[in-house]
């Protein structure tokens, strides 16, 4: 028994120095920038973007993903869009989602208040994925929640807290999928100039 363990074991450390064959995961950055209407009806620039572990198809753990970040230019709202396998989903049901926040959101249908149970965003794609992990270049985004309001007082300051608009129809997003750390992993930025008052 010891001896076949010695054998199996250094088999595995064998195959672990081979190029190109260990355990280690490969990073990714995944973004995507695309201009959409807020429900204020003003056209800014939406970006999407999350990270992810990606293991090779023998080794024993499973790829990994950080939540989807929703930002919109000239907005200060940032939503999370999560799965099962993040922390912060014990209220919110559904697969690749984000819920609303309670006094903050309305259900578009509806216009009722949103609560932290109404799916606001949901994410699907071609293969049905169920994680942020397994979503590729291409995936419908579903917005069905608007703000209640699209500003709220912040100190002296007014903050705009818009996004995308809703829609029955959900937006069609094409992402990037760039090595961690290369030049092109950079998100774009907003044009922040395009936010300020005449």
């Amino acid at each position: 028994m010891t001896t076949s363990f010695a054998v199996r074991s250094g088999l595995v450390l064998a195959m672990l120095s081979l190029p190109g064959l260990h355990g280690c995961a490969s990073y990714h950055t995944h973004y995507a920038m695309f201009p959409a209407q807020t429900s204020a009806g003003e056209i800014r620039q939406v970006r999407v973007s999350w990270q992810s572990a990606e293991y090779p198809q023998w080794w024993v753990a499973s790829n990994k993903a950080t939540p989807i970040r929703l930002e919109t230019q000239c907005s200060e709202r940032v939503w999370r869009i999560t799965d099962s396998s993040h922390d912060d989903t014990s209220t919110c049901s559904g697969e690749v989602r984000a819920c609303g926040r309670p006094g903050r959101d309305l259900v578009a249908a509806t216009g009722k208040p949103a609560s932290a149970q109404d799916v606001c965003l949901a994410v699907q794609s071609p293969e049905g994925t169920e994680r942020v992990a397994d979503i590729g270049a291409r995936f419908s985004l579903l917005v069905s929640c608007q703000p209640q309001s699209v500003t709220v007082n912040h100190e002296s300051d007014t903050v705009n807290i818009d996004y995308l608009r809703p829609s029955p129809v959900a937006y069609t997003v094409y992402a990037r999928k760039v090595p961690r750390g290369a030049l092109s992993a950079r998100l774009p930025s907003f044009n922040q100039n395009e936010c300020k008052e005449d």
